[in-house]
């Protein structure tokens, strides 16, 4: 007798497994982009003044 082990395998969820990999890899170019976004963010704010960026055009 077997201890609680499955001789037989599971059977593959194709659809549900693509779509949790395609879930985490969604989550993670988020977070990335996120990132990227504060980081642009940053830099836009500790930027000098007297440094040439984009014309005050009012």
């Amino acid at each position: 007798m077997s201890s609680g082990v499955n001789d037989i395998p599971r059977k593959p969820n194709y659809d549900f497994e693509r779509r949790e990999r395609e879930k985490t890899k969604l989550a993670e170019s988020a977070k990335k982009a996120q990132a990227k976004s504060d980081k642009r963010a940053a830099e836009q704010g500790t930027q000098d003044p007297d440094q040439p960026g984009e014309p005050d055009v009012r």
